[in-house]
């Protein structure tokens, strides 16, 4: 407090008129340790008086940062010395993606500690309704003669989905997160804003008969992706990890296979990396039908190189390559996907839904409980043996038959 002569303490900095009201200090230590004074300003006396004991009791509390940075600088220093080399390439991706597009455009002129929970708000409703081929140009980097919208006065209203602006609050929220343990700033603004969660589209899975039909198909046009869609349909392997595997990850003497690497495309980079944690590496043993396929597709592989001669590259010894042994886009594997289900004449269903058709195809193939329980990653076999009970006998059968055929009497 003030003594009786109007002087401070040591160490309590003053108040004093400045330009049209007053200015205070307070003497603070500073992140990296160093003493320095902190400003407070205000149109009169008691607002300042407010600020600097407000001041004082941040600087008890402990180090106090005198210079915030914009919430774009920060955002900037968070990409490059946080997430770039301590998070996954695909994370440095998508976050970077959301800072450049939707935050910083927005709030990247704004100081850091002054950021509000309204701030957050408003930006949040104002990017649902801001059409990103405007905001970003998509179509005046079109030729001239090929522009169609935005860039000749007709607005497409290419709103961003729920899905992406909640992924640009979700980035902002991480980095606010680092800014307070660095005691940048007090609290994560972000995370006091809710938005909308996207609505999940529930899409019927495949059927046992329309996984065999597309297979039945696949087989006998002698596919060269067959053995993925096996891998896919019967383990329920995710896109990146069938893409990622490698023949040193088959096992064909105790029929088990190893899932421990995936294909990821990061940016302009397609990477062949560790599966994301230990949980998701683990061998799974390998119904007949798998082992057949793995099989022609090692046969139908050693043909591509002879074909290949010189241009074969296939420095990871993938499983599955394009016909010169080099990775196969995740993107084009969904397409490809797409692509066979139509030629079957098959409902369109996404690549990831096949997930949910192996579970019923273990059953179909007679592959016995206990072998599906570790393929299924079930903990009690009381699960899987609910799943055995479930499947339909007759159309299944004809349909596995009809499959079998095709591929000479397996599986």
């Amino acid at each position: 407090m003030v003594g009786m002569s109007g002087k401070r303490g040591n160490g309590e900095g003053s108040i004093y008129p400045y330009k049209n009201g007053y200015a205070a200090y307070v003497w603070v230590t500073k992140p990296d340790g160093k003493r320095a004074r902190k400003y407070a300003y205000g149109k009169t006396r008691e607002e300042v008086h407010e600020k600097w004991l407000n001041l004082h009791a941040e600087a008890k509390r402990g180090p106090v940062a005198t210079r915030h940075p914009t919430v774009g600088a920060f955002l900037s220093y968070w990409l490059d010395s946080v997430v770039k080399p301590n998070l996954a390439p695909l994370s440095y991706v998508s976050y970077e993606g959301s800072v450049r597009l939707y935050i910083a455009p927005h709030l990247g002129s704004k100081r850091l500690d002054r950021l509000t929970v309204r701030d957050v708000r408003e930006w949040l409703t104002k990017l649902s309704t801001v059409c990103q081929c405007c905001a970003q140009g998509k179509d005046e980097k079109r030729e001239p003669s090929r522009r169609r919208c935005c860039a000749v006065g007709e607005c497409c209203e290419s709103y961003p989905s729920r899905r992406v602006v909640q992924a640009a609050r979700d980035a902002l929220r991480a980095a606010l997160t680092h800014a307070v343990a660095e005691e940048l700033i007090n609290k994560n603004v972000a995370s006091l804003v809710k938005v909308p969660k996207p609505r999940r589209r529930r899409i019927k899975p495949w059927s046992v008969a329309e996984a065999s039909q597309f297979l039945t198909d696949a087989a006998a046009r002698d596919d060269h992706l067959f053995a993925a869609w096996v891998l896919v349909l019967c383990l329920g392997l995710r896109r990146g990890e069938v893409l990622g595997l490698t023949w040193k990850s088959v096992d064909f003497q105790r029929g088990e296979l190893y899932v421990d690497h995936q294909i990821q495309r990061a940016g302009r980079q397609i990477l062949h990396r560790e599966t994301k944690t230990e949980d998701s590496d683990d061998f799974l043993p390998l119904p007949a039908l798998c082992l057949k396929a793995l099989r022609m597709r090692r046969a139908q592989q050693i043909g591509d190189r002879k074909a290949a001669g010189e241009l074969w590259q296939n420095s990871h010894d993938l499983v599955f390559t394009t016909k010169y042994g080099t990775p196969i886009e995740p993107g084009n594997l969904t397409r490809m996907f797409a692509l066979r289900a139509r030629r079957a004449r098959l409902r369109e269903i996404p690549l990831r839904n096949t997930r949910h058709t192996c579970s019923s195809l273990l059953v179909a193939l007679k592959v016995h409980p206990k072998v599906a329980q570790r393929i299924l990653r079930h903990s009690q076999i009381a699960m899987t043996m609910e799943v055995y009970a479930e499947a339909s006998e007759e159309e299944v059968r004809a349909a596995i038959g009809k499959l079998s055929d095709v591929m000479g009497g397996a599986g």
